[in-house]
């Protein structure tokens, strides 16, 4: 059994050459806490793919129960700092596999598992969900105009706007491109279109000329509301994959309307939120009807 990296088991000048790593003292009574720490490690290096590792670990732990000593042994300094590396670099690498590489916002992948866990929790909720599609206007012109490097840094810059004052619960995610879902878990319509809306304004009024000189950056959206399960008992529950349609077919209806706006539904009908209420709204067979 060795799960010690080798600079770990060299760093004590007192042990014997044949002494493994982990060889126990019998000298406290903490065989209890011996046999969860190598547990520990074995779930960690399971999840890991490191089976082999993993096992030898589960038989140390039964070893150490079944062991037949004066007095139980100790936990080694060694194993304690082992288990505490692995579970920063198991939380490490979890999280990497939920962000984006580029924007560091949260990926496909976490938009998925989030928005059903939160599907999940609906009938607890006493509020609504809304879900955002946020999209770059015309960045194809400024990937062509500045470059791509210039381009990845301006989807960057977007996403920590996005970002910037959204309520605890609510995350913003790369959905693909330069586009960005924003998350409002329990939020009432009113609150939801201000939030997105703020979103909004905050990407139109940055000091792009600070990134590039003559670069400016908008962004249209689609805010598709659902209301809580109580407000409407009769309705079949609506999916994440339905919701984000609709939030789609809203961004279609808002670039259509000029860009740089975020389309919205309200009592039946398609709605502009802020400043860009006054133009034209379009309504085409792309908008969903729904409650």
């Amino acid at each position: 059994m060795t799960a010690l990296r080798p600079e770990v088991a060299e760093s004590d000048p007192s042990r014997k050459p044949d002494e493994h790593p982990l060889a126990v003292d019998a000298t406290t009574p903490e065989s209890t806490g011996l046999v969860q720490l190598h547990e520990s490690i074995a779930t960690l290096l399971a999840s890991r793919g490191q089976w082999r590792q993993a096992y030898q670990h589960l038989r140390s732990a039964l070893d150490a129960v079944y062991a037949d000593q004066g007095e139980p042994p100790r936990v080694p300094e060694q194993l304690r700092r082992e288990v505490d590396r692995l579970r920063r670099e198991h939380a490490e690498a979890r999280e990497q596999s939920l962000r984006d590489s580029l924007t560091d916002s949260y990926n496909r992948r976490y938009l998925d598992q989030r928005l059903l866990a939160i599907l999940a929790e609906r009938g607890s909720s006493r509020h609504g969900l809304a879900i955002a599609l946020m999209d770059l206007d015309w960045f194809k012109q400024v990937n062509d105009t500045f470059g791509h490097l210039l381009g990845d840094r301006v989807l960057q810059r977007v996403v920590e706007l996005l970002q910037t004052d959204l309520p605890a619960d609510a995350f913003c995610a790369r959905y693909g491109g330069e586009e960005f879902v924003l998350v409002l878990p329990n939020v009432t319509p009113t609150a939801a279109v201000d939030i997105v809306e703020a979103a909004r304004e905050r990407v139109e009024c940055h000091e792009w000329s600070c990134v590039a000189p003559g670069l400016r950056v908008t962004v249209s959206g689609g805010m598709a509301y659902e209301p809580p399960v109580e407000a409407v008992p009769s309705r079949p529950p609506v999916s994440a994959e339905q919701q984000l349609l609709r939030a789609d077919s809203l961004l279609y209806t808002a670039k259509q309307s000029g860009r740089n706006a975020v389309a919205y539904r309200e009592n039946g009908r398609v709605k502009l939120a802020g400043p860009a209420a006054g133009r034209r709204a379009i309504t085409d067979s792309r908008v969903l009807g729904y409650y």
